[in-house]
């Protein structure tokens, strides 16, 4: 038996194949099967001692059924180790119950992955109140890894304009928009953000001086509705930037709305590929296979043990 493989959903085959590939294991796409009532049949590739499993957790329902089915087939299979890729990591947004009778999603999917896998690896986590992932996938092991260094080399291969200044929607963007800026020796700057609502945003910036005349490049970790990044590009036309352009880690928006944001002053917009999206420009692979050469060393020493 192959001491490791990586498996995949369909939705993340791009990403899933990639990682194979990197890491020279066998690989295999989960098949999924829909009954006309709606209900899954999931079959799996053959099992490892190690297995990874990728699946990016956006419109994530289906698919944590899906995890939980594969995971079940291929325990019994014979894996001993399973570890989770979610380079998008859905359900961490409410931490907290803040009505009467409402579910904390990221508890509940918290114990659900700590009593299903080994490991898990994501990328950016939303994170509000938690300090970080180990809080959340308690008695496991997790990674939430920054999509920093990547989006660095992406700027460093664009010859970028010294006087463009790193932009924040949020006083929560303030460490990875430092931390960017800082890498690239740009000035930043960070918006005070306002929400009335799921999708009324507005956005001020303090410094508007800092910006003016000045091309901004525009970092978001999700956009999903993109009210928030519509509400910071016409601040930031407001306050006299001369040109936007836009990168997000997480692209959960419909495409369509590429339109409104062109609108709304944002020359161009660029994602990861954390989630398959139109605007896919900057590859997680690097970081991906990094962080997975702790599980390249495990079956190292499993084949090489008497």
């Amino acid at each position: 038996m192959t001491c490791a493989a990586i498996q995949w959903l369909p939705a993340s085959a791009g990403i899933g194949r990639q990682l194979a590939e990197r890491l020279d294991f066998p690989g295999h796409e989960i098949a999924l099967h829909r009954f006309p009532d709606g209900e899954l049949r999931v079959t799996v590739g053959p099992a490892a001692p190690t297995t990874i499993i990728c699946c990016s957790l956006n419109d994530p329902n289906e698919k944590l059924i899906a995890l939980l089915f594969a995971s079940e087939a291929l325990r019994r299979g014979g894996a001993r180790r399973l570890v989770l890729v979610a380079p998008y990591l859905g359900y961490m947004r409410q931490d907290a119950a803040f009505h009467s009778g409402e579910a904390i999603s990221q508890r509940a999917v918290g114990d659900l992955f700590a009593n299903t896998f080994d490991r898990v690896i994501t990328v950016e986590a939303h994170l509000h109140r938690t300090p970080n992932l180990h809080h959340v996938f308690r008695g496991i092991e997790s990674d939430n890894l920054s999509a920093t260094s990547a989006i660095e080399s992406m700027f460093r291969a664009d010859a970028l304009n010294p006087a463009a200044v790193i932009v924040g929607p949020d006083a929560e963007s303030e460490p990875w928009v430092s931390d960017l800026a800082g890498r690239l020796g740009l000035a930043h700057a960070v918006g005070e953000k306002i929400r009335r609502g799921d999708r009324s945003v507005q956005v001020v910036f303090s410094d508007s001086a800092l910006l003016l005349h000045r091309p901004v490049l525009l970092i978001d970790d999700i956009v999903s509705s993109g009210g928030t990044l519509i509400a910071c590009a016409e601040a930031l036309v407001s306050s006299g930037a001369s040109s936007i352009d836009a990168l997000v880690t997480h692209a959960l928006f419909p495409p369509e709305l590429l339109n409104e944001f062109s609108r709304a002053g944002i020359r161009s917009l660029r994602s990861t590929n954390s989630v398959p999206h139109p605007t896919n420009a900057i590859a997680l692979d690097e970081i991906l296979v990094n962080a997975l050469q702790r599980e390249v060393t495990r079956t190292s020493s499993a084949e090489n043990s008497p």
